[in-house]
């Protein structure tokens, strides 16, 4: 019996000895446990890895941070620098601006003395917002006359006004313009042309505000304009293009030109020693502008003044440009709601243009 068993025992060991080998195996070299070991070490060393990585890129974020608040302090001084500078600069603008007013209104005091020890103290005198007129009487030998001394404040307050705003038109005479207009001043301007109809068109180029209503290449009238700085402009327009150019807002055309840079020009023998009423416009050396009538062919009253005499005479006043508009029995001088001058023809004649002055 024993025997008998002893065999059988050992058959099941025999049986049972691969799995008690596995088991025994198992028992002393876990394969989950190595692997989870193994796995534990590869995830370390890749953690390892980004955190190397990171670190690098932490290091590189720093630098580029550490530059970024360089360039910052530099803008900064810079900002200050530049700041400093500016209010220094602007402190010397200023200083410039109210040495240069100071100058301008000694200049215009000036001026002023000067015209009223030759001509007397102003007949007229207006204040305005956006003008200062002061009306002189002008009362030489052999002729009569007004002029205007205008100082802009606004350089729209200057205009140049077609009769009823058409290029062709039955016109319309200047105090009409100055009071459909609103106007504190008014003088005839351009030159023009009449049909067989009586309608009135513009001679050469007429300029308003900024828009050219009509243009001309004729090389023997005179231009005379003023840009959006409400400065006299006198040129030789050839194109349109010069007009926008120069930003001319306002201009008729006549002639002959009078003065430039203070010196005579050569007045056309056609125009030479004729003794007329005349509209003559300029500048003075300060940059304030002269509006002129002369009444002419009226007996007793005033025989009218040649471009030559003129001339001298505006040289005398101090003036730097001067331009000869339509005259004869178109010459009309309105201030203040009143036509002063008496015209040739013994009432006012419709004209084209009108150059006004906005109160």
């Amino acid at each position: 019996m024993l025997p008998v068993l002893g065999k059988i025992n050992r058959f099941f060991l025999f049986l049972l000895a691969p799995a008690l080998g596995f088991l025994v195996a198992f028992a002393l070299d876990n394969p989950v446990d190595k692997l989870q070991t193994e796995g534990l070490k590869l995830s370390s060393a890749v953690a390892k890895s980004q955190a190397d990585e990171l670190g690098e890129r932490l290091n590189d974020t720093k630098v580029q941070l550490r530059n970024v608040e360089t360039v910052i302090e530099d803008i900064q001084d810079r900002s200050k620098k530049e700041q400093k500078e500016y209010e220094q600069q602007h402190k010397k603008i200023s200083s410039a601006l109210e040495a240069s007013k100071s100058q301008t209104q000694k200049s215009a005091d000036v001026l002023d003395t000067i015209l009223s020890n030759m001509l007397g103290k102003p007949i007229g005198q207006h204040f305005g917002k956006n003008s200062t007129v002061k009306v002189y009487s002008l009362q030489e030998g052999g002729y009569r006359g007004y002029m205007a001394k205008v100082r802009l404040n606004d350089p729209n307050a200057l205009k140049m006004v077609l009769a009823n705003n058409s290029v062709k038109s039955k016109g319309e005479t200047t105090s009409q313009a100055g009071k459909r207009t609103g106007s504190i001043l008014a003088i005839n301007a351009g030159g023009f042309m009449s049909d067989k109809q009586g309608n009135l068109t513009p001679l050469g180029i007429t300029v308003v505000d900024g828009k050219i209503r009509t243009f001309s290449n004729n090389a023997k009238l005179s231009f005379v304009g003023f840009n959006n700085k409400g400065h006299l402009v006198g040129t030789s327009i050839k194109t349109q293009a010069q007009i926008t150019q120069q930003g001319i807002l306002q201009g008729a055309s006549f002639l002959p030109r009078l003065l430039q840079g203070g010196k005579r020009l050569p007045i056309p023998r056609e125009w030479a020693n004729a003794r007329q009423p005349r509209t003559l416009i300029g500048h003075f050396d300060n940059g304030d502008l002269l509006l002129i009538v002369i009444d002419g062919r009226r007996d007793g009253w005033s025989n009218g003044v040649t471009l030559e005499e003129a001339q001298r005479k505006l040289q005398e006043w101090h003036v730097v440009d001067a331009y000869n508009l339509d005259g004869g029995g178109s010459s009309a001088f309105y201030y203040n709601g009143k036509l002063l001058n008496k015209p040739s023809g013994g009432k006012e004649r419709r004209v084209v243009s009108n150059l006004v002055v906005m109160p």
